[in-house]
């Protein structure tokens, strides 16, 4: 048979049939059973998501020890040792001043509540007036039943969470070790699995995007974040906060950076019941509040849009959804995760075509 004929042949060739579509009921109950399997084996994926992403952080460093003759094995374990021991480091800076705030908050609280009180005095006046009316013009006369419940604390439950706390963290050391050794054989082994070339290639090129890509946003968002606790820090020790309490509040907020949005809705609470903690007067009370919100629209509007661009823009109202996902199943650490793991979808639906159209979705 001849090549025209041949190629004839095979453009006549019927189109290979679509490939059949679950229900959207089938879809809706698999993506609940997902999502209930996230939250049911927190204890095993969370420990993994942070390992992965510690190790994906971690890879670039490799590679640059690996160009000076440092193996993989010994990098890693220098790699590892320079993070704990930063960690630790800094662990004991904050341990005193944390372990002073939280000995001082419910005795500061009882000094704080009058002090609310008489803020909100016109507003708590508004409501009783309005409370009264009501009761008047409805005329039961019916009193409501306040209901008291005894909560017993249980020493046994503390000393049970903190051999679990510790075995949570170990498992994240030794699996971000183990993923920095091991993850590139293991994703050779993985992508050989593979049937077709073109599978094989598309896989390296996805894995390879978000190590990069991934690696330089979290790099550059703990640079930014650092800049910005350690610019805190250094207002409020002008301000008059001794330097190891300057620098709790200056990490603490460095770390609720990390989730947007809500992130710094809970740092600006934390700065207003420190400023009325701290000082007695409503003016200076304010200042911290208001220059970490000053401090805050600088990073957020101007440093962070400029350094990293629109590449790894996202949307806001996906970006909220995820955090709300994230935070309901994984708590705080899921916050951490949400938008690390909302940049890898991206990434992935970009380089897949025909998925790009949901990329665009997420900016």
């Amino acid at each position: 048979m001849s090549a025209p004929l041949a190629a004839a042949k095979h453009d006549d060739a019927p189109p290979p049939p679509p490939r059949p579509r679950a229900p959207v009921s089938v879809v809706v109950l698999a993506a609940l059973a997902f999502g209930y399997t996230l939250w049911a084996a927190q204890g095993v994926v969370v420990p993994v998501l942070l390992a992965m992403f510690f190790a994906l952080v971690g890879n670039p460093i490799l590679r640059a020890l690996r160009r000076v003759w440092i193996p993989r094995f010994v990098g890693a374990l220098l790699v590892l040792a320079l993070g704990l021991t930063a960690t630790v480091l800094l662990g004991r800076q904050l341990v005193v001043p944390a372990s002073e705030w939280m000995q001082q908050v419910p005795r500061e609280l009882q000094v704080l509540t009058p002090k609310l009180k008489e803020m909100a005095a016109p507003m708590q006046r508004a409501n009783e007036a309005a409370r009264t009316f009501a009761e008047a013009t409805d005329g039961s006369g019916t009193h409501r039943v306040q209901m008291v419940t005894i909560r017993e604390n249980d020493p046994w439950k503390r000393l049970s969470a903190t051999p679990r706390l510790l075995a949570s963290v170990l498992a994240v050391v030794l699996l971000t070790f183990f993923f920095m050794v091991y993850g590139e054989s293991l994703q050779r082994h993985a992508i050989a699995l593979l049937p077709h070339r073109h599978q094989k290639r598309l896989t390296v090129g996805i894995l390879q995007s978000i190590e990069m890509e991934i690696s330089r946003y979290v790099l550059t968002i703990t640079v930014i974040n650092m800049l910005l606790g350690a610019a805190l820090a250094g207002v409020l020790v002008w301000l008059g906060i001794a330097p190891q309490e300057a620098l709790l509040w200056g990490t603490i907020v460095a770390l609720l950076n990390y989730a947007p949005y809500v992130g710094p809705a809970i740092g600006a609470v934390l700065m207003l019941l420190m400023g009325f903690v701290t000082w007695n007067e409503v003016g200076p009370s304010l200042l911290p509040v208001i220059i970490y919100v000053a401090l805050q629209t600088l990073e957020g509007q101007l440093l962070t849009p400029i350094i990293l661009g629109r590449r790894m823009a996202l949307s806001p109202l996906i970006l909220i959804l995820a955090l709300m996902l994230f935070g309901f199943l994984w708590g705080i650490l899921g916050l951490l995760l949400a938008v690390p793991l909302l940049a890898c979808a991206k990434l992935v639906l970009t380089r897949i075509e025909g998925l790009e159209g949901w990329a665009r979705l997420l900016e």
